[in-house]
């Protein structure tokens, strides 16, 4: 079964309860390129206003959670670093039943397999949104335990929230540029979390293992 199979199980437009665009980005900062779709939300929230039917939604590794997200999406827009097999730091967009076949095809990590279950979900329950967008980046290195974004991710970053704006302009979220970004009580992401702080507070190799604790890895 497919959303485009199923036209009964997607969001009906012309409800204004249904109008609510969703942008969700997911993923686990501490693992390097893995953050690549939480920082794009980061970005989006820092530089960017939207009409008020428009969530922004930090998905980390949640999986199942973030379901009342997806059934309440008339449109959803995904943000996450993909296995495409492409050159490191590569975007690829990926539309509607194309979406899950994605992020099953290859999994980096058990968000993807839990979020791909997410939109199994919601499509089961006749709550699938109408239009599915997903944005992902090719990554580079996930084996990095506290690490960042390695340099040709983090360049890929501002064309991702580029896309992802005209999108959302074309789906009626009226992005307005920021002229200040919001006061950390409002922000969509951990402030103490947020990338710059992320990599300024990161111990040196000695003081911290970048791969996980050494006890416990096969040699």
């Amino acid at each position: 079964m497919s959303p485009t199979t199923a036209p009964s199980a997607c969001n009906a437009p012309g409800d204004s309860a249904d109008q609510t665009i969703v942008v969700l980005g997911i993923g686990n900062v501490l693992w390097a390129d893995e953050g690549f779709g939480v920082r794009c939300i980061e970005a989006l929230d820092r530089d960017w206003q939207f009409a008020p039917h428009v969530r922004l939604i930090d998905g980390g590794t949640q999986g199942l959670y973030l379901i009342q997200h997806v059934q309440e999406a008339h449109k959803l827009l995904i943000l996450d670093a993909i296995d495409y097999g492409l050159t490191p730091g590569a975007l690829k967009e990926v539309e509607n039943e194309e979406v899950p076949r994605f992020l099953g095809a290859k999994k980096m990590s058990l968000h993807q397999t839990g979020f791909q279950e997410v939109l199994m979900l919601a499509l089961l329950t006749e709550r699938y949104p109408s239009e599915v967008l997903l944005i992902g980046c090719q990554p580079e290195e996930l084996e990095d335990y506290g690490g960042s974004l390695r340099p040709c991710v983090k360049a890929a970053l501002e064309d991702a929230v580029h896309r992802a704006v005209a999108r959302l302009a074309e789906w009626g979220a009226a992005p307005v540029r920021r002229e200040a970004p919001p006061p950390e009580a409002e922000m969509v992401t951990v402030p103490t979390l947020t990338l710059s702080a992320y990599e300024a507070g990161r111990p040196d190799a000695q003081l911290a293992c970048r791969v996980g604790d050494e006890r416990f890895l096969v040699r």
